[in-house]
């Protein structure tokens, strides 16, 4: 996979566990698409029954075009931050596309080519909050993937995270795009 957008219709699954922040991922994401870079896009997303810590998933579809089905059918980027929604989630990506897995959270990855990263870590080590791994999680999908602009993320995230965390917001998303780019780097040698 390259930095450039995936395909005319992209479909991205984010999941992880309640409370980690992934529905407001998605919802950034499909902001980010269809304000800041005029594109189309929907945002789905669901809960498992315990809400905080159990499943929870956002579905976000980016098109140029118009979009004839709203929910995800082969995913070309799946993110998951936790083991639960690796397990549940990580064979819907679509041959070729992309699996990217907290490598810390995932002890089991049931397909093979995931990129592991230590995305909770990272958050925590570069913001002093945990919960900005979803933030570090969509500058390294954005950064690998380049489905929106990081310059849409940036102002979607300015304008969705709560108010006075909107630096610490962005300190993440660069931690993400820096991921990427090592990353892309080695997948390169």
């Amino acid at each position: 996979m390259t930095s450039r957008a995936l395909s005319k219709r992209t479909e991205i699954r984010l999941a992880g566990e309640g409370g980690q922040g992934m529905i407001l991922a998605g919802i950034i994401l499909a902001e980010a698409a269809a304000i800041y870079d005029g594109k189309q896009a929907v945002q789905t997303q669901s809960y498992g029954p315990e809400a905080r810590g159990g499943a929870s998933k956002s579905e976000v579809v980016i098109s140029d075009g118009e979009i004839d089905h709203p929910e995800v059918l082969a995913a070309d980027a799946v993110v998951t931050l936790s083991q639960e929604a690796c397990s549940k989630y990580a064979a819907s990506v679509r041959p070729g596309g992309l699996l990217i897995v907290d490598e810390e959270k995932v002890a089991y990855i049931p397909v093979a080519g995931a990129i592991k990263l230590p995305i909770t870590r990272l958050a925590y080590e570069n913001t002093g909050k945990t919960i900005t791994a979803n933030s570090v999680a969509l500058g390294v999908l954005v950064g690998l993937t380049g489905v929106v602009s990081r310059q849409a993320l940036e102002k979607a995230v300015a304008a969705r995270v709560p108010k006075g965390t909107e630096e610490m917001n962005h300190k993440a998303i660069a931690v993400g795009f820096a991921m990427a780019k090592q990353v892309t780097g080695v997948r390169q040698k």
